[in-house]
């Protein structure tokens, strides 16, 4: 008869319940109050609420900036994670460190840096101006943002993949005949698919959610530069509660729908090496 194996932490009833507890005391319920909420306001007046002009115009701007800014994390996140993985050089260590720089700084601190540079009179935005680039203000300074906060998610998540796959796996396929595009196509692309795309889920879902960063270099202008979740804070100063409610709730369920996402990313990734 075997011996039972020693646990550390408390059996699994009491773990749990400790589990649920913690997270209903700071997840479930303070969200569940958004809910109930919004009950309260009827389905024509939660529809008028969270399908106003100037709401969908606030939706069509956070969604189209975080899918454009995930896409482009996705792509030179990979290229960041490839250089600090495969190759030695000087500085390596603190270009490494750097990544993580966005978690660290504040997000407001990042969109006054931001604001700063690509202002039609900052270091950047005077020269881009006058080719007719105009960053500060419009949709690609919003995007401009939340590829800064969200890129660490991409680089993060492949790097560890990157790090796990022999080098001797491209030789072979070099030996064999295989083209570089080949290469990263067939052969290295498939094993860090799930991973890249779970850092894209990762980055997009920040951005839909990111405030700090893009509240400054956004310039707040209704139906064009105005974001989901600055609108909700105007509505609260404004003590539109209803309105704030209804969009809180559309941006929740897309939160959710996004969390849902990842964590089907991942358990297809485990499925798919295990």
């Amino acid at each position: 008869m075997s011996a039972r194996p020693h646990r550390t932490l408390p059996g699994f009833g009491l773990s749990l319940g400790l589990t649920i507890a913690y997270l209903s005391l700071l997840v479930l319920i303070p969200l569940s109050t958004i809910f109930v909420k919004s009950m309260g306001l009827g389905w024509e007046s939660f529809w008028h609420s969270a399908t106003a002009p100037r709401v969908m115009a606030s939706y069509r701007v956070t969604l189209l900036t975080s899918l454009a800014s995930s896409v482009v994390n996705g792509i030179f996140g990979l290229l960041v994670a490839w250089v600090l993985v495969r190759y030695r050089f000087p500085g390596r260590k603190l270009l490494d460190a750097m990544v993580d720089l966005p978690f660290a700084l504040p997000t407001a601190v990042a969109g006054i840096s931001l604001t700063t540079l690509y202002a039609q009179n900052g270091w950047l935005g005077r020269w881009l101006e006058p080719i007719g680039i105009k960053v500060a203000y419009t949709e690609l300074g919003i995007t401009v943002a939340l590829i800064f906060i969200g890129m660490p998610f991409v680089v993060r998540t492949v790097q560890p993949v990157l790090q796990d796959l022999e080098a001797e796996v491209e030789e072979a396929a070099a030996s064999l005949g295989a083209t570089r595009w080949q290469t990263f196509r067939r052969v290295l692309l498939p094993a860090l698919g799930p991973a890249l795309l779970t850092g894209i889920a990762l980055s997009f879902a920040r951005a839909v959610g990111e405030y700090g960063s893009v509240v400054f270099i956004s310039g707040n202008m209704p139906m064009r530069t105005e974001i989901a979740p600055l609108l909700i804070m105007t509505k609260l100063e404004q003590f539109d509660y209803p309105g704030a409610t209804a969009i809180a709730v559309v941006m929740l369920v897309v939160s959710f729908g996004l969390l849902l996402a990842i964590n089907m990313l991942q358990w297809w990734s485990r499925r798919r090496t295990s």
